[in-house]
Order: C-alpha cells, then structure tokens, then sequence
C-alpha cells in the first residue's frame, strides 16, 4: 500500500511537469515613423484609350536597277544618311554610252538634211514633201538622242529623297537586272503613327491632335490626325488611323508605341508617381487610417506624367496616400503626419 501511495504521487508530479507550458514571449510592436502625406482629389480629366500603333516613314522607296550593268561604288552602309541627289552607285553598262553617241551622230546627220531641204524649198528646186520628211527624219533622230541620254542616266542610281539607308541588297561587282532591287531608303524627318481603331470609338476630325506615347517613361507627343479611313475591316472591326508626329521627335521606324486616343471628359484620381511601390507584378500604396496606421492598399494605375500616376481602382477620392514610403514601412503600424 505504501508503494502504490509513492508510485501515484510521483506519477502526480510528472503529468504536473510535462502539461507546464512557457508563457509566450509578447510581440514586438514596429515604432510610429513619420510619414508624408497628399490627399486625392478627384478632377476632371480627359479620357483616353491607349491602342498599340506602330512607326512608318511618310516616305519610304526601295530603289531598283532599270538597266542591265554590274554594280560599282556600293560602299554605304546601312544606317548612313543621305541626301537628295546624292549618288548611291553606279551600274556599269558599256553599251549604253556607245548608243548616245550613234544617236547623236544621227541627230546630226538628219539636221544636216534638213536644212538642206528647207533651203532648196525656198529656192523651189525641190518638193515641200522632202523638206518635211526630212524634219521628220530629224525629230525621229532627237527623240532617239533623248531616249539614249535617259538610258545613261539610269546608270546613276541617287537618292530621290533626303533620308537614312535601310536595307542594302547589292554589292559591288554584282550583276543587276531590270527590276532588281537596291537599296531601300526612309525618311527619318517625317514619321507616322498607324494604328488600328475600334470602330466603335468616336473619330475625332481631320487635324485633331491626339496624344502618342513613345514609352512609358517619357510625355506623350501631339501627333497630327491626317488620314482616318472611313470605312471598318470586316474581320477586325477597327479603322486605319494614321497621326503625324513633330518633326525630328524621338521615334524610330517599326517603334511600336501607344495612342492616347481620346474618349471625352471624366473625373479622375491623380496621386504623386512617388507614391506607388512595385512589389513583382502588383502595385501598391499605403494610405492613413483615422486611427493613425498606415493600410496596404493594391491598385491598378495608369500613367498621367512623369511626376503623376492616375489612379484606376483600389483608391477613393479623400483619402490620404504616403508620399515615398520607407521599404520598412508595414501594414497596420502606427505613422505619424508631418505637417
């Protein structure tokens, strides 16, 4: 009896022992920091849709061979720029010199003739029929020398416009035929915007000016609507648009960039771009409780300017936003407001 006594009391201490449990260590509370503050108002803005566009030179040419010759001179390179009339190369084409000067010798001869018809005609020492199939005779002999002169021309392949070289497709020493192509030449001064519109947007008149962003950290450029055709594709349902940009901008040839295209007037929410953390794929802010603690909100933006963001969703008008929040900064802690 002794022994069960002895045996239950310790078992007592045991299960006493192993259902005693350390009290948890109390959390740690992040300190108030102090935080700035701007408060969203909504304002009247307008509206806009962005649509993807691409860049086209107004003027674009792809230069071919109109005689048969072997190719000198072709030492450009692609990407140098050019000048109107400026000699790109040369087509050798021994012959064509060789016919110009046969013509020539013929014009020659032929004027020879006729003056000497006209003459006798005056003298009435022959027909009236002679003297004008010789000017005849003659006119033929100057239209040859004409087509022989524009012959030799084509030896010469210049620059029609003022541009940048885009594609070089001969070199010298190769042989061109008729209709080969030679060089392909842009202008880079006089750019275009082409863009596909949904039929269902509103068409702004000829020579509206409508935003086209380049990318999205720089300002939108005022491009120039010149061409919006009227009617829509069958398959896509969207109109061609074409916007000129200033002249000498920024763009490049084939640079895919957006058009602002403008759906009227609507309020809006603009916040300070230094507001909105990237956090991987999300966006995000804090703003300021009544309580006085900060509140992770997601939102989902678009760009305004390079020092404001306009706010789509995840943001009310009257609330306060924390201008350049510190990486430390948590959901819920306390912040106090500088003045």
């Amino acid at each position: 009896m002794r022994l069960l006594t002895v045996f239950i009391t310790s078992l007592t201490f045991v299960i006493v022992g192993c259902s005693r449990q350390d009290a948890p260590a109390p959390k740690s509370t992040p300190k108030a920091i102090q935080v700035r503050t701007t408060r969203i108002e909504s304002i009247e803005l307008p509206l806009a849709q962005a649509l993807p566009a691409t860049v086209h030179p107004l003027e674009s040419a792809t230069l071919a061979a109109r005689v048969m010759g072997s190719v000198n001179g072709a030492d450009f390179t692609v990407g140098q720029s050019v000048k109107v009339g400026e000699l790109l190369l040369t087509l050798n084409a021994a012959e064509l010199p060789a016919r110009l000067d046969q013509a020539r010798a013929a014009l020659a001869q032929a004027e020879r003739e006729a003056i000497r018809e006209a003459a006798l005609v005056r003298q009435n020492a022959t027909a009236v029929d002679n003297a004008l199939a010789a000017e005849d005779h003659r006119r033929i002999a100057a239209a040859a020398v004409n087509e022989a002169e524009a012959l030799v021309s084509y030896t010469r392949v210049v620059a029609p416009f003022s541009g940048t070289i885009t594609k070089k497709l001969v070199n010298s020493g190769d042989l061109a035929a008729p209709g080969t192509p030679l060089i392909v030449i842009e202008a880079r001064d006089r750019l275009r915007a082409e863009v596909q519109v949904p039929a269902t947007l509103a068409a702004p008149a000829a020579g509206s000016i409508i935003p086209v962003q380049l990318d999205p950290a720089s300002d939108p450029l005022n491009a120039t609507l010149v061409e919006f055709s009227a009617a829509a594709d069958p398959l896509t349902r969207t109109r061609l648009a074409k916007l000129e940009l200033p002249v000498n901008s920024s763009a490049r040839s084939g640079q895919y960039v957006r058009v602002l295209w403008p759906l009227g007037r609507g309020p809006a929410l603009l916040i300070p771009t230094s507001a909105v953390q990237l956090f991987g794929q999300m966006e995000r802010v804090f703003v300021v409780t009544s309580e006085g603690r900060a509140q992770l909100r997601l939102v989902k933006t678009a760009n305004h300017s390079n020092t404001l963001t306009r706010i789509l969703a995840g943001l009310s008008a009257g609330e306060s936003v924390i201008l350049n929040p510190a990486a430390t900064l948590r959901d819920g802690q306390a912040v106090i407001v500088s003045p």
